[in-house]
């Protein structure tokens, strides 16, 4: 028999540890999104001061933030290295490499260091859904033999049409890993999916699974403006919240991506503007 003032005692236990273990799992979730743990992202061909690879690595230093995702045009394909090794000699994780250039991967075996190798899904023009899963997968495939034998993760990176949709970037992931690639999985990026925002909860526990990074943006409806700081849009501290609770504890990044903006000024308003959104959620 439990007598009832010993009941109340397990109860209130019980109560404490549960309440404990959910701080806990928001405290921890929350980790993805310290300074140090984001990844910046369209910093080099949109940076409108054109650093070179030691003047970014220095920016990057002195933000605080220590990864960096590289996109590329043709002409930093000769700065490659040097990109690597200022990473390297400045503390900062070579986190992720855009699209797919044998020199890098060269560089990267050479160099010893694995970053994720994003690329856009293809979005076939023609066929049935299916068809059109079997179609991207086969796209895919080569980039997903590349990157296994360099031992680099691959996320297909949406980037609008049909390769963009959620439900069709996992279809393909889950295709690609029936098929022996286990290292791949998805790259998501708020400012590619402003028709989703009303969706966003659904879809990101669908993709929460496959996720290799999460991109965040500022998000007005309709895109005004496509690309905007976090805590400028009318939908981010909705959608942040949505990720917090989720219990998402994977890699986030942050976006450059304006032309007619210093790199250092347009990183400065995202982390300026996600420090408050989360101040107003705690």
């Amino acid at each position: 028999m439990i007598f009832p003032h010993r009941f109340l005692i397990v109860c209130t236990l019980l109560s404490i540890c549960q309440l404990s273990g959910e701080k806990a799992k928001k405290g921890k979730t929350a980790e993805n999104l310290l300074r140090e743990n984001l990844v910046p992202w369209c910093i080099v061909p949109f940076d409108a001061s054109k650093r070179s690879p030691e003047e970014r690595a220095k920016m990057l230093v002195q933000l605080g933030l220590k990864r960096s995702a590289y996109d590329w045009r043709a002409q930093h394909v000769p700065e490659f290295e040097e990109e690597i090794l200022q990473y390297k000699k400045h503390g900062i994780e070579f986190f992720a490499f855009w699209g797919g250039h044998e020199k890098a991967f060269e560089l990267f075996q050479k160099h010893k260091i694995r970053p994720q190798i994003w690329k856009t899904l293809r979005s076939p023009k023609s066929g049935t859904h299916q068809e059109k899963i079997r179609s991207a997968k086969e796209a895919m495939i080569p980039l997903a033999k590349r990157t296994a034998q360099i031992g680099c993760k691959l996320g297909l990176y949406n980037h609008g049409g049909w390769g963009g949709e959620p439900e069709n970037l996992v279809s393909v992931c889950k295709a690609l890993r029936a098929d022996g690639h286990d290292h791949v999985g998805i790259v998501y990026n708020w400012h590619h999916g402003h028709d989703r925002i009303k969706e966003w909860e659904d879809d990101l526990n669908l993709m929460k699974p496959f996720l290799h990074c999460l991109n965040l943006n500022g998000m007005n409806t309709g895109a005004k403006p496509k690309i905007l700081a976090l805590g400028k849009g009318e939908h981010d501290k909705s959608m942040l919240n949505i990720l917090l609770e989720s219990g998402y504890e994977g890699p986030i990044g942050i976006l450059d991506h304006q032309n007619h903006l210093d790199a250092e000024e347009s990183l400065r308003a995202n982390l300026d503007g996600l420090k408050k959104l989360l101040t107003k959620l705690r």
